[in-house]
């Protein structure tokens, strides 16, 4: 297939800075990156894995913000560009469906999908161990807390943003009790999002030292005229310690448990200051993306060493190219059920 097309909206107003010249690589930097830097509020030490999304002409940001207490919270921020950000100092306040407060103890990693009217925040909470938690808002002023949807011990939690055959769909990541050693992406359904089932394997950790630790889901997957565009991270272990890189995987539009194609090499690796030295050195973490169905554009939010927000930018052909041209897949990714 060729004329490949993003299946959404339009966003002429989305951040975008182009291919620069004799740049060979599908994805590329922002040249001012990076755009949140160390201490961005009077409470918070560090801002990153953070979601975006369009909003009433601007944007909506739900931050990953590291306290001076050395707990993750999530923070609202808002942007008219998408690049300069305007942060709360306070953290989300949220409540039960009952009106009741439920604040969770830590929260990390945040994903924001809009899904029809409503949007849906998936976080990394505090459930007798790491798990998902899981909420929503229609206003970014009223935050509902709903049923976590999965048992410890489980991260990288991401809804596709429209229903599947009428089912919810959310991939995550489930681990152990320590740092994620399974390290193989999962998807699950639900009619309700209350009730989740009909587990299955995605991708698998492997095909490439980059990924050879574990994997997990980036941003909420784009819908293309080909498949399901999925960015996602690989983690390689090093004698200094773990490396973050991302990559992308095509998965089927009516089965996502199918992988079509997948990169073999990564499409951006740790190589600038910010992303090399930080709090935790070597990440590259992407969480979010914006894109405009006309163009074909693509940005990608990145958390960088764990300190920093950055931003890189593709393009859908350009993508697409890579995946086709230099796929890859591990056992049992194109099995539609292992």
């Amino acid at each position: 297939m060729k004329n490949f097309k993003i299946i959404g909206e339009a966003l002429p107003q989305m951040p975008w800075q182009d291919r620069p010249k004799g740049c060979t690589s599908a994805v590329w930097r922002y040249t001012s990156n990076p755009i949140i830097d160390w201490n961005p509020t009077p409470k918070t030490a560090r801002v990153f894995n953070s979601a975006v999304v369009p909003y009433k002409g601007g944007f909506m940001g739900v931050f990953r913000a590291d306290h001076k207490d050395g707990i993750a919270r999530l923070h609202l921020g808002r942007s008219s560009d998408g690049l300069s950000w305007e942060i709360d100092d306070d953290e989300i306040r949220w409540y039960d469906e009952n009106g009741n407060p439920f604040q969770p103890r830590y929260a990390y990693d945040p994903r924001v999908i809009k899904i029809e009217d409503k949007y849906y925040i998936v976080w990394c909470t505090d459930f007798g161990g790491a798990a998902l938690g899981l909420g929503v808002t229609e206003d970014f002023k009223t935050f509902t807390r709903l049923e976590n949807p999965f048992i410890p011990f489980n991260r990288n939690g991401v809804l596709f943003p429209r229903r599947i055959g009428g089912k919810y769909v959310m991939l995550s990541r489930p681990s152990d009790s320590g740092h994620t050693p399974f390290g193989d992406i999962f998807i699950s359904e639900s009619p309700d999002l209350v009730y989740w089932g009909r587990h299955r394997r995605v991708m698998t950790k492997g095909g490439g030292w980059w990924q050879r630790v574990k994997i997990g889901a980036g941003p909420a997957p784009i819908e293309t005229n080909a498949g399901w565009l999925l960015f996602y991270h690989g983690v390689s272990g090093t004698c200094n310690g773990f490396v973050y890189s991302f990559g992308a995987a095509l998965l089927d539009l009516d089965n996502p448990s199918k992988v079509l194609y997948r990169t073999k090499e990564y499409l951006l690796t740790p190589e600038k200051d910010y992303e090399t030295r930080g709090f935790v050195p070597n990440v590259v973490f992407p969480c979010a993306t914006l894109q405009d169905a006309e163009t074909g554009r693509i940005a990608i939010y990145y958390g960088a060493a764990d300190t920093y927000v950055a931003v890189a930018f593709t393009q859908l052909d350009l993508i697409m190219d890579e995946l086709i041209n230099n796929s890859s897949l591990c056992p049992g990714d194109s099995d539609e059920y292992i």
